[in-house]
């Protein structure tokens, strides 16, 4: 109980900024998360599972009576959402290729990276844009920070990036820049500036991402793999 407490109660004093532990070790366990969704390995989804369920408690600063009082409910609810999408993509990670299981096939690979459909592109298109209209409204009537328009584009982007990954489509580390780059001036406007650094971090991560799994996909289809076309099934 008191590491649970220490967790909960531990802070950064940087100036007169109050930053939380917790929102340092979720954006840890967020990054460590990244780097194994870039090596396409499958223990990627408990360990990004771990920071959420930690980013969840941050983001709801009112509810569990943090420093900073202010409720981004996206940036909440997106926690919420990686639990739920991150269970499905380590289901669908593990049954290819075996990763990380019995059998010595742990350095294995969990997906190989494959182009999405235009009709696919579309839809993720149309979605992340609907998907932010619809919400704003709804978490504007809720009470989230303002401009909630980011922070709905936000939570819906986040759903489709982590979708993707789970697919194995090479642009979802696209969709994550387009999170990005609204992320970061909203967690600083409300006073989330580990998150918002980190957000400026991953932005780079995120366009190195997507290059190291085209050139993966490049050399898959140079060799004739035909796992690149049975994983869209």
């Amino acid at each position: 109980m008191d590491a649970i407490h220490w967790l909960f109660d531990a802070q950064i004093h940087i100036g007169d900024q109050v930053v939380l532990w917790r929102e340092v070790i979720g954006n840890l366990f967020g990054l460590a998360s990244a780097l194994g969704g870039m090596r396409r390995k499958a223990w990627a989804w408990p360990v990004g599972i771990a920071g959420n369920v930690l980013l969840f408690t941050v983001f709801m600063g009112a509810l569990f009576d943090t420093p900073n009082p202010v409720n981004l409910l996206g940036q909440a609810g997106r926690q919420v959402m990686f639990v739920i999408v991150s269970v499905y993509g380590w289901h669908r990670w593990r049954g290819t290729r075996g990763a990380d299981g019995a059998g010595g096939a742990e350095a294995s690979p969990a997906v190989v990276p494959r182009w999405a459909g235009w009709r696919q592109r579309v839809l993720l298109v149309v979605a992340l844009v609907g998907g932010t209209l619809v919400l704003t409204p709804i978490f504007r009537a809720l009470g989230s920070y303002e401009p909630v328009w980011s922070d709905a584009w936000i939570f819906v982007g986040s759903l489709l990036a982590t979708y993707g990954m789970a697919r194995g489509w090479t642009e979802f580390w696209l969709v994550w820049v387009a999170v990005d780059v609204v992320g970061v001036p909203l967690l600083f406007s409300a006073g989330y500036y580990a998150s918002a650094f980190m957000y400026i971090f991953y932005g780079a991560f995120t366009l190195t991402g997507f290059f190291v799994w085209w050139r993966v996909q490049r050399r898959a289809v140079s060799l004739g793999d035909p796992e690149v076309e049975a994983l869209g099934a």
